[in-house]
């Protein structure tokens, strides 16, 4: 009988711990429409090349410049993102090309994160709305 008692009393435990669970991605904030709707592709974005302030992120600061060119945003680069350590390397060696196609694909500021590189991501996205905010006046 103690035994059955037990057994049920840790399977709810474990059901409890498992329901209660809270993966990172709980604090990460969504991404701000800015006025003028340029996260949301109804905006008009001017001709030229901007770049972003840059975002202050856990493993250093991250900075997005775009290019429009036609109201549409041609290229994107990363001049500034976190690279003192191998592994910094390794992460946004993936994130930053994924980073930047969501962004030519979606034209605005509303793309995925990359899983794995979730500081670089808010970084990046931060910086791309301030470039877009720059774009649309």
């Amino acid at each position: 009988m103690k035994k059955i008692i037990f057994g049920v009393l840790a399977t709810i435990s474990g059901l409890v711990m498992l329901f209660s669970y809270r993966t990172s991605l709980d604090a990460v904030p969504p991404p701000v429409p800015a006025p003028g709707g340029t996260t949301s592709g109804s905006g008009t974005l001017h001709d030229g090349q901007f770049t972003g302030s840059a975002a202050d992120t856990r493993y250093g600061p991250v900075q997005v410049q775009v290019t429009v060119s036609g109201g549409k945003i041609t290229a994107v680069t990363v001049p500034t993102y976190p690279d003192s350590s191998g592994t910094d390397h390794r992460i946004n060696s993936v994130a930053i090309p994924r980073l930047v196609a969501e962004t030519t694909s979606a034209q605005n500021s509303q793309i995925d994160m990359v899983s794995g590189a979730t500081f670089t991501s808010t970084g990046y996205i931060q910086s791309l709305q301030s470039a877009l905010d720059q774009a649309g006046r």
